[in-house]
């Protein structure tokens, strides 16, 4: 008798049809951003495609520039006359400040030159282009408020301008992000000083 061999088992396994890769559109052409960035070799790192009106971002940034320039001079000031009422923490407080607030001058005149506009020092304009004033206080109390009004007019001016540099110019954003910081820090400390300081000085002459 002839023996019967088991059906061979079938295979349950489908032919899987290989997808044809669909090329991807290019994000940008390689050789157009060469020849565009030899063309404009002189202008360092403001390539076509900077979608931000220049000469309204040199207005902008001469404009805090100059609200930096008179925040600091205000800060020596008040240093300078805390340090003759013998009050040395609160003069501690104005130095500090002084000096962040010159950082904040220099960070903002370096990045109007990588621009390729002219950082405005020019003495004779500075209180006109300025959205902070230089303050005319003499007792320890109102120069510490000065300060602080002063502070929160930047703040919020700087907000503004975080939001119109935005997504165009990045760099800029974030240097206005990393000084806004500052200022909130520096309100804060003046805030507190405030409600602890009420010693006078000599009027001015």
């Amino acid at each position: 008798m002839q023996k019967q061999t088991p059906d061979q088992p079938r295979s349950t396994e489908t032919s899987v049809k290989a997808t044809p890769l669909v090329p991807q559109a290019s994000l940008y052409d390689v050789e157009q951003i060469r020849r565009d960035a030899n063309e404009a070799i002189d202008k360092g790192p403001v390539t076509a495609d900077y979608p931000l009106d220049l000469h309204q971002a040199y207005k902008l940034l001469n404009q805090a520039l100059a609200s930096e320039i008179l925040c600091v001079l205000r800060y020596r000031h008040h240093q300078i006359v805390a340090k003759g009422i013998d009050n040395p923490q609160v003069a501690d407080e104005f130095e500090e400040h002084a000096e962040d607030e010159q950082r904040h001058m220099m960070m903002i005149a370096t990045r109007i030159d990588q621009l390729g506009g002219d950082p405005d020092l020019n003495p004779a304009t500075i209180a006109e282009r300025s959205a902070t004033k230089y303050g005319k206080s003499c007792s320890l109390g109102d120069m510490i408020k000065e300060d602080l009004v002063e502070e929160r007019v930047v703040i919020e001016i700087y907000r503004r301008l975080i939001a119109w540099f935005g997504t165009g110019d990045p760099t800029t954003r974030r240097m206005f992000e990393s000084i806004l910081k500052d200022e909130e820090d520096h309100a804060n400390d003046l805030a507190n000083l405030l409600s602890s300081v009420n010693v006078k000085c000599a009027p001015q002459g």
